[in-house]
């Protein structure tokens, strides 16, 4: 049950400039991307859509049925981003969407060379802290996830940027969305590792770290141990973490162990100060701030919303 970031609200269009009820769009373009604002006021299925560029789309309101090819349709909802190759046929549903309840989605898209800029840079700039190379790309097998603080705050600033009147926004523009564009490889690097590490395989020095972490996780873990099995120095393990995985080793511990938490929360008989220990923190405090500003919620909450205690 993840806590999604949504997205700020966006007004809707003026009743008297909407052409259509179903995907009604406003566009603003700028010099490496375009923003659409879509708009459905109408119960609608079969919508199809498809953009000439890389889209980064993410919900703001209401819901949408998504079919892609050779994938199971899935429900797209308020605070989850979806990412798709330029040319991507999709067909949409809007099985809720009237006057009261509209759909509104963003789609912001992203020119190729821009893209391949960006890699090139990560490729260049973004492998100096060891010998060992990670090959940067953007990928698709991750497209549907919720979004963080990091994505949504980002998206968030692309949007009032590029719906701006200043002079200046095709600047700003370039500045958040290359930001957005490496935390978008960055993260999807992160799940491949992990699903990789779920694989019991240790093909890399990345792979060998995050084993050692989880299988450690309830325990004390130290920078210094870490940057040991690195076989790096400390600032230089710190710099090579961040640079691939987007956040200090750190906050990858503390995002771990409230995973853990969650699953661990999901049994009834576990109290919050035996789960805080068994996810390796010592302080139920200091579990309970950190469980709240990853997940929105106390862990007392969130335990009674999985038992169905909530309200009773």
């Amino acid at each position: 049950m993840p806590v999604k970031k949504l997205l700020e609200k966006i007004e809707l269009a003026d009743p008297q400039e909407v052409d259509t009820l179903v995907e009604n769009r406003r566009v603003f373009t700028l010099e490496n991307c375009e923003l659409n604002i879509y708009e459905t006021q109408q119960q609608s299925f079969s919508i199809p859509l498809t953009f000439r560029d890389l889209v980064i789309t993410s919900m703001i309101c209401g819901k949408k049925i998504m079919h892609l090819p050779d994938q199971p349709a899935f429900d797209y909802l308020p605070g989850e981003t979806v990412i798709l190759p330029a040319n991507q046929k999709m067909v949409i549903d809007f099985p809720e969407a009237e006057p009261g309840n509209p759909t509104q989605c963003i789609a912001l898209t992203v020119e190729a060379g821009y893209i391949r800029d960006t890699v090139y840079y990560l490729n260049q700039y973004y492998n100096s802290a060891t010998d060992e190379r990670n090959n940067w790309d953007l990928r698709f097998n991750q497209y549907h996830f919720s979004n963080d603080n990091e994505i949504s705050d980002l998206i968030n600033k692309i949007i009032r940027i590029c719906s701006s009147s200043n002079g200046a926004k095709d600047i700003f523009a370039d500045l958040n969305l290359k930001e957005l564009l490496i935390r978008l490889i960055q993260s999807q690097y992160l799940v491949q590792v992990t699903l990789e590490r779920e694989g019991n395989t240790n093909q890399s020095r990345m792979h060998y770290l995050l084993n050692y972490i989880h299988e450690h996780l309830s325990e004390r873990i130290s920078v210094n141990t870490l940057s040991r099995k690195a076989y790096l120095s400390r600032n230089l393990f710190f710099k090579w973490f961040k640079e691939q995985c987007g956040l200090s080793p750190l906050e990858y511990i503390i995002r771990e162990r409230i995973k853990l938490a969650k699953k661990l929360l999901g049994d009834p008989k576990n109290d919050i100060r035996t789960v805080s220990f068994l996810s390796g923190f010592n302080d139920i405090n200091y579990f309970t701030r950190a469980f709240r500003k990853i997940e929105g919620i106390t862990p007392g909450t969130y335990q009674s919303l999985l038992t169905g205690q909530f309200g009773k």
